[in-house]
């Protein structure tokens, strides 16, 4: 019995240490997690550019993004052009009235986590299509692979 008691004030003396050093270290206290590791540097980056893509994509965008696995992007300068950004990496696929014409690379100097890469794009293109062509490498529509061939390709904004 009397184990049980002293085993008892030893768990609640480590509770009340614990609950101590985290109202001297509010910082602390928010990065660690129940099971005591706190997350790491790209777990962080991971949740931030899941908010950004969140906030920056409509409803019917995110939606698209997470059931298509692609984020369809029209072009603000040509009628019936739409880039397919990949959610997971890779080409940008450029169709033109439902065909693809070409696939595009353009890859940022440093790692992003995923969801970072397609904000990437699509404000690229929207921002300045011509200036996003130039910097892309291009390659012919025989090299680009479907993303999902479940999928049918864009329609044309009308």
């Amino acid at each position: 019995m009397w184990v049980v008691v002293l085993g008892l004030l030893i768990a609640i003396g480590f509770l009340a240490f614990l609950i101590a050093s985290c109202r001297q270290s509010p910082a602390w206290a928010r990065r660690v997690r129940w099971w005591g590791a706190p997350p790491s540097d790209a777990h962080l980056a991971e949740r931030r550019a899941q908010a950004l893509l969140r906030a920056l994509l409509s409803k019917t965008q995110y939606c698209q993004v997470h059931t298509a696995g692609y984020l369809e992007v029209p072009s603000p300068t040509l009628e019936g052009r739409v880039y397919r950004i990949p959610s997971m990496g890779g080409l940008v696929s450029v169709y033109e009235h439902g065909s693809v014409i070409m696939g595009l690379c353009l890859q940022p100097t440093q790692p992003l986590p995923k969801e970072d890469v397609v904000i990437m794009h699509k404000l690229l293109i929207e921002a300045s299509e011509q200036e996003y062509l130039q910097k892309a490498h291009r390659l012919p529509p025989g090299a680009i692979r479907p993303q999902r061939e479940a999928f049918p390709p864009p329609r044309a904004r009308e």
